[in-house]
């Protein structure tokens, strides 16, 4: 960069400064002598003299406090990058996403209690760990496909990026995926529940549609919608009917609760989605994926996810009051009101600051090239 040799190019040390200033004013008293300018001249020496004197000491000073912020800024972007890398992991695991497979399978099990008053605790947790295979299986996918379109091609945490071979990555996904399936058969089986395994081969088909090569549905906005069928009516319902069918009861009906219950998570996990692309609008927008938040913009974005919450909360309350839902829930999701209004809050404050950050990253890359091209 052009700090360290500028740097470089300058003498650090007062005496080799006063050294150069003492040959300056050799050759210059000299010539002044010379011309036989006699006071005039050694007045315009001295006032020459004192004025690089002062420009002397003020470059130095210059300089140094240069130096210092050079040397203060690397040492901040060094920390900066290991805190980022330390990071790297955990952000590629992306842990948070799996909660779409705990609150799915949680809530078809309580729908599942309210009409048998049965809770199948080893079949709950063999569907637990088949699910979260499955998300894996999405989680990786999705990297993987997104790195192929462009999408992650600086993106750190993708696990491409990270691992450093696409075939290791895909082969990882697709083996979480049979085995998850495989997970899901058995329970299938062992419950004697054909419907369940359609429903949940259903969510699969949308997972795959949804991001996979050729279709990637998700490139045209579709995104939404498909994570609303595989994890509202397709994954909720089939998680309901695994865990409610016994050897003695092998069908359950189809109640208003699991319904309700069931289109008020995929209402959820959809606006979950929506979220989460506010700060991939760039890259988005970069390989042609028209999201939901390129076609709007982050400020029409915000206002519906305000409109969501809103009416998420009013559905709510309105399936509790209809007594479509125990009345307990209306208690329970009361107490989460104050993060509802967090989340508003926040998106409305903070939609455009991803941009922001994104914006001078890029100017300050642009500017950190050309200063090496210098």
């Amino acid at each position: 960069m052009s700090m360290p040799l500028a740097a470089s190019s300058f003498s650090l040390c007062p005496g080799s400064g006063l050294r150069n200033l003492h040959e300056c004013s050799t050759k210059h008293d000299y010539k002044t002598r010379s011309c036989g300018n006699g006071l005039k001249g050694s007045f315009h020496f001295y006032g020459d003299a004192h004025m690089v004197f002062k420009r002397g000491r003020r470059l130095r000073q210059e300089i140094v406090s240069v130096s210092k912020a050079y040397h203060s800024e690397n040492a901040h972007e060094e920390g900066k990058e290991e805190v980022t890398k330390a990071t790297l992991i955990w952000r590629a695991i992306k842990l948070p996403i799996y909660s779409v497979a705990l609150v799915p399978l949680t809530v078809g099990s309580a729908a599942a209690y309210l009409q048998t008053g049965l809770f199948l605790s080893r079949r709950y947790f063999l569907i637990l760990a088949s699910s979260v295979l499955i998300i894996t299986w999405l989680n990786l996918s999705n990297d993987v496909y997104d790195f192929d379109t462009g999408a992650d091609k600086n993106k750190k945490e993708s696990v491409v990026n990270l691992v450093g071979s696409r075939s290791a990555a895909i082969i990882a996904a697709y083996l979480s995926l049979f085995l998850g399936f495989f997970g899901l058969t058995w329970a299938s089986a062992d419950a004697r529940n054909m419907r369940s395994i359609l429903l949940l081969s259903c969510a699969i088909i949308c997972g795959y549609i949804y991001q996979c090569p050729p279709f990637r549905l998700s490139y045209q906005g579709l995104g939404e919608p498909l994570c609303f069928a595989a994890f509202g009516p397709f994954a909720t319902t089939a998680f309901y009917l695994l865990l409610g069918s016994t050897s003695g009861m092998t069908s359950l009906p189809l109640t208003g609760t699991v319904l309700s219950a069931s289109f008020l998570i995929g209402f959820t996990t959809s606006l979950i989605l929506f979220c989460s692309h506010f700060h991939q609008i760039e890259g988005d927008l970069a390989v042609g994926k028209m999201s939901p938040l390129v076609r709007l913009g982050t400020r029409r974005g915000s206002a519906v996810v305000k409109g969501a919450v809103m009416t998420l909360y009013t559905l709510l309350f309105a399936s509790g009051l209809s007594r479509a839902l125990p009345l307990s829930c209306i208690v329970l999701c009361a107490l989460t009101l104050p993060i509802g209004k967090l989340v508003v809050r926040f998106v409305q404050e903070n939609h455009l600051v991803s941009i922001k950050l994104l914006h001078d990253a890029s100017e300050e890359s642009a500017k950190d090239a050309k200063e090496k091209n210098n």
